[in-house]
Formats: C-alpha cells, structure tokens, sequence
C-alpha cells in the first residue's frame, strides 16, 4: 500500500506545486506593483508565501520518490525524530549502489539549487516585487539548505538525513557536504537582498556546480 501510495505522490505533487509557482509569475518586461486597495491584500500575500514554501517542500520531497521508484528502492515514509521533534522521512532499501544513493540523498538539494537560481536569475529585483510564491520557495530553499548544513556541521540527527547520505556514498567528511549547501544558501539570501552583486551570484552557481560535479567524483 506505501509502495502504490509514494507512486501515486511522486505524480501528483508536482501538479499541486504548479498553481503556486505559475500564479506568482512577474509578465516579461514587467514590474508586479501590490494591490494595496484590497483589504486582503496582505493575507494573500502571506497565504501565498506559505503556499510557496509548501510547494517547494512538497518538490524537494518528491524528488526523493522520484528517483526511488526510478531505481526500485522501494520508498517508504519512515518516521523520524530530530533530538525529540517529530518528523518524517523518505527512507528506501540499503542496498543501493554508492553512485545511486547519493544522486538519492542529492536529488533534493538539487532541485532547491535550480529552482532558486531560476527564480533569482529571472527577476533579480524579486525582493522588491509583488512574488510571494516565489519568495516562499526560494525562502524555503534557503532555510532548508542552511538547516542541514547545521546539522551536517555538528554530525547529528536523524541516520536517514540527506547530508549523511551524501557523505557517506561519497566517501568525504560530512562536513564538506555542510559547506556545500551553507554556501550557496548564504550567497542565494545575499542575492535577494543585494541583486547588483554579481561575485555572489557566481559563487552560488559554482557551488551549486561543485556539489552536482560530487557524483563523478
């Protein structure tokens, strides 16, 4: 039952995210100004952000199911705990060839990577914009990239965390995986809020790049 139920994810969490991506586009050429003459002008703008941070959670998380079910590791949601919170993860077979563990453990982080850049090389001045989906999957990116470089950093949580598998399959210091991740997370939060500095855009794309080049190492 799992196994048909993550199949059935894996197909329809990418539709549900589209509404709240699509809905958030600036038109070419354009400038989004915020409709300050609707009283619930500010609640669709938070409504919107959450919208767009579940979506990217909900893309990264599929990504996992995606190359799981690819690779017949038959996918499962496992129920975890990060030092007594409560949360879940998608855990699969232990037998996966080193190369397809980490493009597994990796897979998040990559789309978080591309989605981010996408959204920051298309309209740079976001910050200034009326884009709360965006804004919410490039902040979920942001927080979620620098969230498991802290834990990479310390070695702790949760053994099926991405992070730790990455490392592990390719043979490094779990530690560098954490600086793969904070570097980009911190140059992507720089860019938004500094859209003319470009050494911050491009040390984002080169780390982003290096942590890609990590599966032909």
């Amino acid at each position: 039952m799992i196994r048909i139920t993550v199949r059935v994810l894996v197909m329809v969490l990418p539709f549900l995210a589209c509404p709240a991506i699509t809905s958030a586009q600036v038109p070419d050429g354009g400038t989004q100004q915020a409709d300050t003459s609707q009283p619930d002008s500010r609640v669709a703008q938070t409504v919107g952000f959450f919208a767009g941070a579940l979506a990217g959670f909900a893309i990264h998380e599929a990504g996992h199911v995606a190359l799981d079910v690819a690779f017949d590791a038959d996918p499962d949601v496992k129920r975890v705990d990060f030092h007594g919170i409560p949360f879940f993860a998608i855990a699969h077979r232990g037998d996966l060839s080193p190369r397809r563990e980490q493009a597994v453990s990796s897979i998040g982080f990559w789309i978080q990577h591309a989605s981010s850049e996408w959204i920051l090389t298309r309209d740079p001045q976001i910050r200034s914009h009326r884009a709360p989906a965006r804004k919410g999957i490039l902040a979920f990116n942001v927080a979620t990239s620098a969230a498991y470089a802290g834990a990479a950093f310390a070695r702790t949580g949760p053994a099926e965390r991405d992070t730790r598998g990455i490392a592990q399959s390719a043979r490094i210091d779990e530690r560098w995986v954490g600086a793969m991740l904070l570097v980009p997370a911190a140059m992507d939060a720089w860019r938004y809020c500094d859209p003319d500095a470009k050494w911050a855009a491009w040390t984002s794309r080169a780390a982003k790049v290096g942590m890609l080049l990590l599966m032909f190492r």
